[in-house]
């Protein structure tokens, strides 16, 4: 018996040390964890149950079978994120570079079948070169059954990637179907094909940072939602992340205990927009003082920065918000602003999240680069996502609500469940000078009649009671109780059923 045990015992101690003392240390050596240091840090202590452990490749060819470690070059199981369930897979850059052989898709497969059956998210940590050369097609087949799985998980349970060193290839394209990818600065990497293969095909002399780091990605693609300094801090926000989320799209979003009164006020916020109407405010006072504790989880912090997307909790529960931001492109909607948003919006209606939307937008943004690049279309994506949103939305107007991008906003007319103004909104088609030119185009030569009938138009369109009396804004708050009425707005559609007609599927303006 005793050398049955200390057989099992030397197996988990070869399976531990994954590529060897040599590579652990070249890890360290470039900033970076281990596969199994990273999952310590992001589980509870003690709560990993591992799966296929002593797994190894059926490859014979380049002399594969010389060499055969435990593992596979990645680390599958479950364990919990205070106290919740999660599965989570991290690729071992010390076994083959942490390539992906057709044994090494199985185990990856294997875990997020278990995701779903037990609804539960999947988190991805990947530090891979892509796929192992040496198998040839059977490791593009196991690429191909985790872009499946991905596909069947979507709106499912939640799937969240940290790419914590190089992927290239296919090992990009699993992480693009997942709901949030994070990067970590200077040692993470995301392209389909490296820098050396863009210098032979098209003469290109660029970085792998600038191909595909994670400035690139955070502020130029959007691929990635965020980055951070290091593995140990990348793998703590994914913590706080988690608790924000539902395990599944079975479930509602998370109650955790709260400290903050949801009938505070905040009389600041009767101050937050200035008199005049071009100066800029940072919507993200508005947002911290109506959280619970100020706590606000950003999401694509650093990408199209003229919309703010992140979660919040009210009353212990987490809620989605989407906001204008005045001090980038005075909030105006584009291209990049709409398909954030977008997204993030489908993602908060596929997993039950309600979604509070603060608005401050004089527009599109006009010009031919918006024209050419498609934002009839690209802005229609935001107009739908908010059009078949099902879950509780409550929307509040702080300042511009213009033209289309006004119906856009989760306005009453997308199915918006509670639609408050401040005093200082104004609800028009268009700003008064433009609408002046436009009705009284026979009066442009004389300033002072035009100045007249832009301050007549002012008077009686720059202000949120037009909208109220025809029921369309359903009550002029004053600023200062924002987090009481969202609050209890948010209470009052606890228990809202809405269901869209059945169909296949929608089809969404892509």
């Amino acid at each position: 018996m005793k050398e049955i045990l200390q057989e099992l015992a030397d197996r988990r101690a070869e399976a531990w040390l994954g590529g060897g003392q040599r590579r652990i240390e070249a890890q360290h050596a470039k900033g970076k964890l281990t596969a199994r240091e990273r999952i310590e840090l992001l589980l509870d202590e003690g709560s990993f149950e591992e799966f296929d452990m002593y797994v190894t490749h059926r490859c014979t060819d380049f002399g594969m079978d010389k060499t055969h470690i435990p593992g596979d070059g990645v680390v599958t199981g479950w364990g919990t994120v205070n106290g919740r369930l999660v599965y989570v897979f991290s690729q071992d850059f010390t076994v083959f570079g942490g390539s992906l052989s057709e044994t090494h898709a199985e185990k990856i497969c294997k875990i997020m079948d278990m995701a779903v059956k037990n609804g539960a998210p999947v988190i991805g940590l990947n530090d891979s070169g892509g796929a192992r050369i040496q198998e040839g097609v059977a490791s593009l087949a196991g690429y191909a059954d985790v872009f499946q799985r991905n596909i069947m998980a979507s709106g499912v349970v939640p799937q969240i990637s940290v790419i914590m060193g190089p992927c290239a290839g296919g090992a990009v394209y699993s992480p693009a179907m997942t709901d949030f990818i994070f990067m970590v600065r200077d040692s993470s990497y995301m392209f389909v094909t490296g820098p050396d293969v863009v210098k032979t095909v098209t003469n290109e002399v660029v970085t792998a940072e600038e191909l595909g780091g994670a400035k690139t990605h955070t502020t130029k693609s959007s691929v990635a939602d965020g980055a951070f300094e290091n593995d140990v801090e990348a793998l703590a926000e994914i913590r706080r992340l988690i608790d924000f989320l539902p395990l599944s799209n079975r479930e509602k979003p998370p109650l955790r205990p709260y400290f903050d009164d949801p009938g505070r006020v905040e009389p600041s916020l009767d101050t937050l927009v200035p008199d005049n109407a071009h100066q800029p405010y940072d919507m993200h006072e508005l947002i911290l003082k109506t959280a619970d504790e100020g706590d606000f989880y950003e999401i694509q912090r650093d990408f199209a920065r003229n919309i703010v997307t992140g979660f919040i909790r009210l009353e212990g529960t987490t809620v989605g918000v989407v906001a204008n931001q005045p001090m980038v492109l005075a909030g105006c909607l584009d291209i990049d602003s709409s398909r954030k948003a977008a997204r993030f919006v489908r993602f908060c209606d596929a997993f039950s999240i309600p979604i509070l939307t603060f608005v401050d937008v004089p527009g599109f943004l006009p010009g031919t680069a918006q024209e050419y690049g498609g934002i009839i279309k690209q802005g229609a994506k935001l107009l739908f996502a908010y059009g078949e949103a099902t879950v509780p939305k409550v929307t509040v107007i702080t300042r511009k609500a213009y033209g289309g991008a006004y119906d856009v906003m989760a306005s009453k007319h997308l199915r918006g469940d509670i639609n408050y103004a401040w005093p200082t909104a104004e609800i028009a088609v268009m700003g008064a000078k433009g609408a002046v030119e436009i009705l009284y185009r026979s009066e442009l030569g004389d300033a002072e009649k035009i100045a007249a009938r832009q301050k007549e138009y002012e008077d009686r369109f720059a202000n949120p009671f037009v909208a109220a009396e025809k029921g369309f804004i359903d009550d002029v708050i004053m600023p200062h109780s924002t987090r009481r009425r969202v609050c209890r707005a948010f209470a009052a559609l606890r228990h809202k059923q809405l269901e869209n007609p059945w169909k296949k599927h929608d089809n969404i303006p892509l």
